[in-house]
């Protein structure tokens, strides 16, 4: 009996105990269970025509759709490892990962908000360097390396359904899944890297803690190139013989419409989503009885937006999770039982097979109630970033524990709270932000001298950024402009909401700036 430790052995299995059901609804695209394999196969096969081969890195920079999902699953099944692109990226952002990660392939959309992708990609690579296929038609002249998906599908014909399925069986729980690119402090993304396993034995506690189950219909409005998207979307679809339903962007006019058309019974999401669905005109007419699960992360909530949403959106189960690309994106989980102010105050406990422990700064277990560093053991942790031994070892210590520059507590019972974080990052509407990040952009502005960002409380998007910085001699610039050429070259999320001149920084005696003193300047 094969074991189910990679997605392309659950693939199979799932079409067997779940023939009937439908596996994936997307507009005119419906595919059952039955037939995954096949579609799946096809993608794989013509993957193997390309020149890729198990171990190469393949790109996806595209929206939530039933071709990322098959692309994605393809690549797999060739023994690929994806690489998923945040489709908030600049072109220049998402070609730095593609660089850095090696992908001999990239599927790309065609035409995302009105960003030709493939054309972007195109200038920043000469047409011998990188190969594309377009998930949706483009508009544009016909590039040299661009290939429609159906052109690309065509080579499946060059390889063999046996070899390909032979190839797809041979997967198993320690070959790399993902390559997931992550940032800390330093500013520079770096690759995570995954196995199968690991991510199958995590996400099968996720869906039978929330109790998800075959012929539930679940709108993944969370991005595919997150965890949340797509190790707590799509694949706990496929382990739970859940429908996916695959939503591009999030709209509160179109997500009512569908979960009351489709009869939507899971819908998880950052807290922004349920805040967003319940601050809508339309709640008290809309049609919400089908909905049955939510599970939310990602920011302290408050209990009554738990208590909310059980009342007027109709969930029964509501929940909270937390986790890390580092450890697959799945440490820790409340159970649904619990009261509401656990559910809201806490992360829950951790899950079977992980020890959570809160370490001093001097690197002892401290016990229950005191708070530290929260670092993580157990069988999801990543196999470390690609090819970044350094960092790998400043991230894992010698006895294999995880330290995630997050900072909180456990109490007698386990249940973990966070409280802080070690690290700058902050969290606006879902997204890790990193102030590095967002600070290397802002230093290439001719007139700033120095910058720091600092994020802030927002009522929707429960943090946005904050931009303090100093100017040059005799330069000049104002929040507006700054506002809008920061737009220009980063991801929308990342681009600070608001901008404080000031004279100089607050410096420590090792001449670093801090923050914590920006912070009583707002």
């Amino acid at each position: 009996m094969t074991v189910i430790d990679s997605v392309p052995r659950l693939v199979f299995a799932a079409a067997k105990k779940h023939a009937e059901l439908c596996a994936i609804e997307d507009g005119t695209i419906s595919i059952s269970y039955q037939d995954l394999p096949n579609h799946c196969l096809d993608v794989c096969r013509a993957i193997i025509a390309f020149g890729v081969k198990p171990g190469d890195r393949v790109a996806i920079w595209g929206s939530n759709s039933a071709l990322w999902i098959l692309a994605a699953i393809g690549l797999q099944m060739a023994g690929a490892v994806l690489v998923p692109i945040n489709t908030r990226m600049k072109a220049m952002e998402a070609a730095d990962i593609i660089k850095r990660s090696g992908a001999k392939l990239v599927f790309s959309e065609g035409d995302f908000l009105n960003n030709d992708f493939p054309a972007q990609l195109s200038a920043l690579f000469e047409s011998s360097q990188l190969a594309i296929v377009t998930l949706t038609p483009r508009a544009g002249d016909p590039i040299i390396s661009c290939s429609p998906w159906t052109q690309f599908l065509a080579k499946r014909s060059d390889v063999s359904k046996n070899s390909a399925l032979k190839l797809a069986m041979s997967i198993d729980g320690e070959d790399l899944s993902d390559l997931m690119f992550t940032s800390g402090t330093t500013g520079k993304p770096k690759g995570v890297m995954s196995r199968h396993g690991s991510m199958i034995r995590a996400f099968t506690v996720f869906i039978q803690t929330l109790g998800i189950v075959p012929g539930d219909r679940y709108l993944v409005i969370n991005p595919f190139f997150h965890s949340f998207g797509y190790k707590a979307g799509w694949v706990s679809c496929l382990l739970a013989g859940a429908t996916i339903l695959p939503q591009s962007v999030f709209d509160a006019d179109e997500v009512f419409t569908r979960i009351s058309n489709d009869k939507i019974t899971v819908l998880p999401g950052p807290p922004t989503l349920y805040l967003s669905l319940l601050a809508h005109p339309g709640l008290q007419k809309a049609d919400l009885s089908s909905l049955r699960v939510a599970v939310t992360g990602a920011a302290t909530i408050p209990p009554i937006l738990i208590e909310r949403m059980r009342s007027l959106l109709g969930f029964k189960v509501v929940t909270t999770a937390y986790g890390l690309t580092e450890c697959g994106g799945l440490a820790t989980i409340c159970d649904p039982s619990t009261d509401n102010e656990t559910i809201a105050n806490t992360s829950g406990r951790a899950i079977e097979g992980t020890q959570i422990a809160i370490v001093s700064a001097q690197g002892e277990h401290l016990p229950a109630g005191e708070t530290g560093e929260i670092c993580i053991h157990g069988f999801h942790v990543m196999k470390g970033y690609f090819e970044q031994p350094e960092a790998t070892a400043q991230a894992i210590d010698a006895q294999g524990w995880l330290h995630t520059g997050d900072v909180g507590h456990v109490d007698e019972n386990g249940y973990l709270s966070i409280t802080d974080r070690l690290k700058d990052m902050y969290i606006s509407g879902g997204f890790n932000c990193y102030p590095a990040e967002i600070e290397a952009v802002l230093a290439q502005h001719p007139a700033i001298a120095q910058s720091a960002v600092v994020g802030i409380r927002d009522e929707r998007m429960g943090e946005v950024g904050c931009a303090f910085i100093t100017l040059k001699p005799d330069h000049t610039t104002n929040q507006a402009d700054l506002i809008a050429w920061c737009k220009e070259r980063m991801a929308n999320y990342r681009v600070p909401r608001r901008v404080e001149i000031i004279a100089e920084m607050p410096l420590n005696a090792s001449n670093k700036i801090v923050k914590a003193e920006l912070l009583t300047l707002i």
